[in-house]
């Protein structure tokens, strides 16, 4: 005790001693300066402990970067990346690593919320021909071993099929995971999530992102080279494929060939190189059609023809060319995983978007009278009118095929007879499959239909049933990039929307008018969603009718739209007069863009060229 109060004391004076010397001259102020900090405890241990604040810093920044790399990945209610070198300005980042802990964080959430206490969970892994599907399959179930998974590997399928096999007996797996990046180039990958309920929605897959990106951010790791118990192989696509065929068998019921109903049909389908082969030589060629003219059938992840999506215009010109040359019944197009699709008709008529929404109606409204019809928001006002002309009632939604699906369970919960929910893209599902958007089950019911109208003596096509759908004179899609920090543009984005319908609703956009969902009578949420529990917005959005100031007549809309996570605004117009367009456009600019100040943050010369092209 006394040695310490001595040696106190003598810090103590020591300290004085310096303090006082402190005031005497410049040079002595250095000096003493110096003395101190290299005599005292106390400022050592605030300089170290800067230091240690400035090493975690740096380790905290370094795991927010890592966990921000894994929650990019998500794509509503996808995961999507980029996988292969050959981007300009991209890097990978959808890499084994990444793989394994959105795979291992899948297997963690159905075991938390859908294991029913039977056992270990049972995943099933399918996926398109893409080249770096191999070497992230391993990481697949690298993941799902480590969640304590059981894997089965289906080797190549299709997304609706991955759905399938959690349904159909004696798969009937807890879970599926599909890869695929659907109509992206070959260097993009993804993964898309089911189980018996159906495709998981954007919130629940953010929830598995979430929870990759800390395992992700925390581990300095290679996917596990080596994986306990292997995942075994199934055959589930012949399974899928024999379900298909049942179904239009049954359906057709032929009166003289029961079991080639197809018989004396010749159709054309046009894979792509992805999954959809099968649908040829499985479903169609086994049920009696004629299959010759049919294109790229072999899987090639490279896709060396064309992308292969029903929107792409080089994928309808081939199939149209195969239709009349082989005076082909029906031309079939489907995207890579096969959840969408489109068909050409026997006059060599493309059938997609609008008029894909239109046939798939005309069909479901013959087996379900006056039921509702669920669609994104960029259907035209001519689809309405030929929805509601058939005794059908036309519920406008949020963009977004998971949010016109997920409308459509929600309505039918309800009460409200929903048969059909259509995205303009090609996705579509029906009420009788499950709620699943599956591009082959679609060409199953028109196929069924077409063979129908032959045995009820029709020599018509299957084109015949859209005829008097009326298109829209002009349709035009510009973009704005959002100019600000990526982190602020999501609120960036926010801000123009909501300020878009706050001058609709102030009378600032003379004859603009907030829409609502058409002639569905649907009183609980449809273009915004106003029931007792509303489904989590994933992107913000508004559709105003536009009308003539002098005439009053309704002549187009305005449908203006937040990217899900790209930075910048989408605006979608249809108009049924010549100018119709432009005149919105301009308006849009001059009385909205440069009026409320959004410019300033926005990239308008999307808008400017579109207008300079038409004066």
């Amino acid at each position: 005790m006394a040695s310490s109060s001595a040696s106190s004391l003598m810090a103590s004076k020591t300290v004085l001693s310096e303090t006082a010397l402190f005031f005497s001259s410049q040079r002595t102020i250095k000096r003493s300066f110096f003395s101190f900090t290299q005599a005292s405890p106390s400022v050592k241990s605030l300089r170290t402990r800067s230091l240690n604040a400035t090493k975690f810093d740096q380790v905290t920044n370094s795991l927010d970067e890592d966990m921000d790399q894994i929650r990019r990945l998500q794509n509503g209610s996808d995961v999507r990346g980029v996988a292969l070198e050959g981007e300009k300005g991209r890097t990978v980042d959808l890499t084994p690593a990444a793989v394994e802990a959105i795979a291992e964080s899948f297997g963690e959430w159905v075991t938390a919320t859908e294991s029913s206490g039977n056992g270990v969970i049972k995943v099933s892994l399918g996926r398109d021909p893409r080249v770096s599907g191999g070497k992230l399959s391993t990481a697949v179930f690298a993941g799902l071993a480590r969640a304590g998974c059981l894997a089965f590997d289906m080797g190549l399928a299709t997304s609706p099929a991955c759905f399938m096999s959690t349904l159909l007996p004696p798969f009937e797996y807890d879970a599926s995971i599909m890869m695929t990046a659907s109509h992206l180039p070959y260097t993009r990958n993804g993964l898309k999530f089911f189980t018996k309920k159906g495709g998981l929605t954007s919130p629940e897959v953010e929830k598995i992102c979430d929870l990759a990106a800390r395992k992700y951010a925390n581990r300095q790791t290679k996917v596990s080279t080596l994986i306990k118990t292997q995942p075994k192989q199934v055959d589930f696509m012949s399974a899928y494929s024999k379900h298909l065929r049942e179904i239009i068998k049954e359906r057709i019921n032929h009166p003289e060939h029961y079991d080639t109903p197809l018989k004396g049909f010749q159709i054309v389908v046009n894979a792509g190189n992805g999954s959809g082969g099968f649908f040829t030589w499985d479903v169609l060629d086994k049920l009696g059609a004629d299959t010759f003219g049919s294109l790229y059938l072999n899987p090639d992840g490279m896709f060396p023809n064309h992308i292969p999506n029903p929107e792409d215009k080089t994928a309808m010109s081939h199939t149209r060319a195969a239709v009349l040359e082989n005076s082909a019944d029906l031309g079939v197009v489907f995207d890579t995983d096969v959840d969408r699709s489109g068909v050409v008709d026997n006059r060599g008529n493309p059938i997609n978007g609008d008029k894909l929404i239109a046939l798939m109606s005309a069909i479901v409204l013959k087996e379900h009278p006056g039921t509702t019809i669920v669609t994104d928001a960029r259907t035209s006002m001519g689809l309405t009118r030929f929805i509601t002309e058939r005794g059908g009632r036309h519920c406008l939604y949020r963009v977004g095929y998971r949010n016109v699906i997920d409308k459509g369970v929600e309505l039918n919960r309800d009460g409200i007879e929903a048969h059909l929910m259509m995205e303009t893209s090609g996705h579509g599902a029906v009420k009788e499959n499950h709620f699943l958007d599956d591009g082959a089950y679609m060409v199953v019911k028109i196929i069924i239909e077409m063979v129908r109208m032959r045995l009820a003596g029709s020599k018509e096509g299957i084109g015949s049933l859209i005829e008097d759908l009326e298109e829209p004179l002009e349709a035009v899609e510009l973009r704005m990039n959002i100019l600000s920090a990526p982190r602020d543009a999501k609120a960036k984005g926010i801000e123009a929307i909501e300020t878009f319908r706050q001058f609709i609703e102030e009378g600032k956009l003379k004859g603009w008018d907030l829409d609502s969902c058409g002639e569905c009578w649907v009183s609980e949420g449809c273009l915004v969603d106003s029931n007792d529990h509303p489904s989590a917005i994933d992107a913000h959005m508004y559709r105003a009718k536009v009308r003539d100031e002098e005439s009053g007549e309704e002549y187009g809309w305005v449908h203006m739209r937040q990217s899900i996570h790209n930075p910048n605004i989408a605006l979608n117009m249809q108009s049924m007069l010549p100018g119709g367009c432009v005149s919105m456009t301009r308006l849009f600019r001059d009385k909205f863009l440069e009026a409320s100040g959004m410019a300033r943050f926005l990239d308008i010369s999307d808008f400017d060229s579109y207008i300079g092209s038409q004066s």
